[in-house]
């Protein structure tokens, strides 16, 4: 096991859902050795912590910590002239044969489709796709992130021959050092999900990549739900939260992106 799988499972352990999950085994191992004291505890918090993440005021305080910084970096209306436009993994979940033969739109579809409407509006002649697959699938199309977005923007319009995939990357870290191999000096727009505009700024930085940023598929402002709402902790909040967390603590945290520097 790479030590990037290492340590991504033990964040995402640490965090709702599966913060409760390891709450429970732990509070039974301890109970069992007659640790009850610490083993109350520990259940009790990992409670605590899925409640409090699934508050949507807690999600919008996460979310907005980060994109509160990606408006400080963007670029709001990108404009001629581009070397490229570049679209980050995430949009787009690769097929997956024998069971899904066809790739699937997530929620960050948004990158996709902006990236298309830039590409028809004269920004940049080419477009970047960047994104590959933690599993070898074989005996279907699209089994790489890339290349579902490649089919993805073809329908939108797009030439097949004005798209470069790039289905080899597995992290940020791996989008940013590759497309870095294939623009080398070029100028690129960067389109990806607002929340991770400033971990991909900060890495672009450090690649010496010449890039623009475009953030896509924003929070929901606190002002377009009914304010009883925002007292009833539900699931995709506590999704929200944890991606947001993963963000800061890579901000935080992450050295792995000193590779990058040339």
């Amino acid at each position: 096991m790479s030590t990037f799988i290492f340590l991504k499972t033990i964040v995402l352990l640490s965090l709702p859902p599966a913060s409760l999950a390891v709450g429970v085994v732990l509070w039974l191992l301890l109970t069992l050795i007659g640790w009850r004291r610490l083993a109350h505890i520990i259940l009790g918090l990992a409670i605590a912590q899925n409640i409090v993440m699934s508050f949507p005021p807690v999600t919008d305080a996460l979310v907005e910590s980060l994109e509160a910084r990606t408006r400080r970096i963007v670029t709001a209306s990108p404009a001629c002239c581009y070397d490229a436009i570049v679209v980050l993994g995430g949009a787009v979940a690769p097929a997956a044969p024998p069971q899904l033969m066809e790739p699937d739109l997530t929620e960050a579809a948004d990158r996709v489709w902006q990236a298309a409407r830039f590409y028809h509006a004269g920004v940049a002649p080419t477009v970047i796709v960047s994104g590959g697959s933690l599993n070898n699938q074989q005996g279907g199309p699209a089994t790489s992130e890339a290349e579902a977005m490649r089919r993805f923007l073809i329908d939108l319009g797009v030439p097949d021959k004005a798209i470069v995939s790039e289905g080899q990357s597995l992290n940020t870290i791996e989008n940013i050092h590759n497309v870095r191999a294939i623009v080398k000096d070029g100028r690129v727009l960067i389109i990806t999900s607002a929340f991770h505009v400033p971990r991909v700024a900060e890495l672009s930085q450090r690649a010496k990549l010449d890039a623009a940023f475009y953030g896509t598929d924003w929070g929901r402002p606190e002002e377009l739900r009914a304010t009883w709402e925002n007292w009833i902790p539900d699931v995709g909040s506590m999704a929200w939260s944890g991606r947001a967390l993963r963000e800061l603590v890579a901000l935080a945290f992450d050295r792995r992106g000193a590779r990058l520097e040339p």
